[in-house]
Formats: C-alpha cells, structure tokens, sequence
C-alpha cells in the first residue's frame, strides 16, 4: 500500500472520488472548484493535494507548492482510524472541535452549515477508505 497522501495514494484516491455519485455527482451540482490538501499535524506543508473542477477530481499529486483552497490536518493515527471507520457528521464535528481535525486553510464552519458540501464532506472519507 501507498504511504498515506502521497503522489499514488492521491492518485487512487481521485479515482475513488470520481467513483462515488454521492461526492463527485453532489458537489458537481454545484460547480465546486477546490484545491484540497492532506496532510499531519506536526508538519509544515501538506502531503498530498486533490484539485477538484466542477466536482470532479482532476488530479491527485504531491504537494507542490499549489495555491490551496482547503488544508486538512490531523495525526497519522487520526487518519488511519478515519479510513478505517470513516466519521459521520457527528464524528467530523467532534473530530474539529476536539482539534483532532485541523483546517490550515478552509472555513470548516461555513462547509458544515451548508448541506451540499456538508454530505459530500463526510463522503469523502468514505471515498479515502477505498483506497
């Protein structure tokens, strides 16, 4: 298995994206656009950036200096518990205001209040747990 949100883990995980209607067909409805980065607590730049177009993932790959939109932040553990038991909405919201879930870059509180982005969020882990 690929180390976690590296260039080929990002790349199975825009496969897996793309794969799941619910993500990929919900946040099209939308148009998001996003450059989503990965990544651990302790480090100063993410791992691993998805960039979204209309919803649909377009590229997963290493970091590399990308303009972000969102940077997701947790412990290595964190995110291993996370692709093994993906959270639900009550899950991501303890995971935040506990500080196990960071946001560098992104305002978690507006996505959440939104409905079309909150489910597709919560997807997403889902999505990571496939790879």
């Amino acid at each position: 298995m690929a180390d976690l949100f590296s260039a080929e883990w990002m790349a199975k995980f825009q496969e897996a994206w793309n794969a799941d209607g619910e993500l990929a067909g919900e946040l099209e409805k939308i148009g998001f656009n996003s450059t989503i980065a990965y990544g651990f607590d302790d480090d100063d730049n993410p791992v691993g950036v998805l960039v979204v177009e209309n919803g649909k993932a377009i590229a997963g790959a290493a970091y590399d200096g990308q303009n972000l939109d969102w940077d997701l932040r947790a412990t290595k553990a964190n995110w291993e518990g996370w692709l093994k038991k993906p959270p639900g909405l009550m899950g991501l919201g303890m995971a935040y205001t506990s500080g196990k879930l960071k946001f560098k870059v992104g305002d978690y509180a507006g996505m959440i209040k939104d409905p079309r982005m909150a489910g597709p969020f919560i997807k997403s882990f889902s999505a990571m747990g496939r790879v």
